[in-house]
């Protein structure tokens, strides 16, 4: 039997997840965020949570948790909230659109999300807390480190590696067989077609591609 769920932030990217979820029957007993007043209807009548120290009245066996944060290059939030409650004995539930297609020979880590019309390949490995954002593909035998986000309709072709905390852009393409160090960013709509180091973004500019190193 599934667990019923808390949803762990109350911006854009949650309510996108809310919405997934909700359509498929998900029981979602509260979501957590310190505003006091919401515009976004997908929230109404699901129990509000002003502060994540109010998570442990949920017992660890009791529910299963979904990180609703969004990631942005740099950012470090969403590992951070992974960290502490994993730390505290809490899962994470992975969230995966109807929509979405998903080999059975594809393997997803705890936690990671996939949304809505995106495909992930037969001998792909998704780690734990990645995002494939809507439309994004995946193809055979990629493997990408925890904590990515591969943005809308990005596509990373056959076995393309990333390690931990990479960003990939809407609209990107990266070729087969490169690989992406740690915290690296390929920018919205660039073409990749060499390996990127550790902590590098590759951009999209005036129609060309650049390379520039991130500051530490």
């Amino acid at each position: 039997m599934l667990k019923p769920l808390v949803i762990i932030g109350a911006g854009g990217h949650a309510s996108v997840l809310v919405d997934i979820l909700l359509s498929q029957g998900r029981q979602i007993l509260a979501f957590v965020s310190p505003k006091s007043r919401f515009m976004r209807r997908v929230f109404s009548g699901i129990p509000q949570i002003f502060s994540d120290h109010d998570i442990d009245r949920f017992g660890v066996d009791e529910v299963m948790l979904v990180n609703g944060l969004g990631m942005l290059p740099g950012s470090k939030i969403r590992e951070e909230i992974h960290q502490h409650y994993c730390s505290l004995g809490y899962e994470f539930e992975t969230v995966i659109a109807v929509s979405a297609e998903v080999s059975e020979f594809a393997v997803l880590g705890q936690g990671v999300q996939v949304l809505s019309k995106a495909v992930i390949q037969a001998g792909a490995y998704v780690g734990d807390q990645t995002i494939i954002n809507s439309g994004a593909l995946l193809e055979h035998d990629c493997r990408l480190g925890a904590l990515n986000h591969v943005a809308s309709q990005a596509t990373l072709c056959g076995q393309v590696r990333t390690e931990d905390n990479v960003f990939v852009g809407a609209g990107a393409t990266i070729i087969q067989n490169i690989c992406l160090g740690r915290q690296s960013v390929v920018g919205a709509g660039a073409v990749l077609v060499n390996n990127l180091e550790e902590g590098a973004t590759h951009y999209a500019s005036r129609g060309t591609t650049k390379v520039a190193k991130l500051s530490s």
